[in-house]
């Protein structure tokens, strides 16, 4: 990822720069591999989320939008919900993520 600045956990450093091609990177780099619709499911609804309300949705709400259970999710993002697919849609990185 030459011109894309990521800080030492791997989130960008400027989330107005992600693209579905930066997010197809990110996710090859981390190990969740080649994206799925699933996949997108998830991380469309995230970057919609954050962006109405200026933080990442709870796992639950997660969840319960794009149906799929959180072993699916896991399954799908295997960093987790936070450190995986909010670091694929591009977020910043989530308070109190370690």
């Amino acid at each position: 990822m030459a011109d894309i600045s990521v800080d030492g956990d791997g989130f960008l450093v400027d989330p107005t720069v992600w693209t579905e091609e930066i997010a197809s990177i990110l996710a090859k780099e981390d190990g969740t591999g080649d994206l799925s619709d699933n996949h997108w499911k998830v991380i469309n609804y995230i970057r919609e989320y954050y962006t109405e309300n200026s933080m990442a949705p709870m796992v639950r709400k997660l969840c319960k939008a794009s149906g799929l259970k959180l072993k699916e999710i896991y399954e799908l993002f295997p960093k987790g919900p936070a450190k995986g697919a909010c670091k694929i849609a591009g977020l910043p990185k989530p308070d109190g993520c370690v």
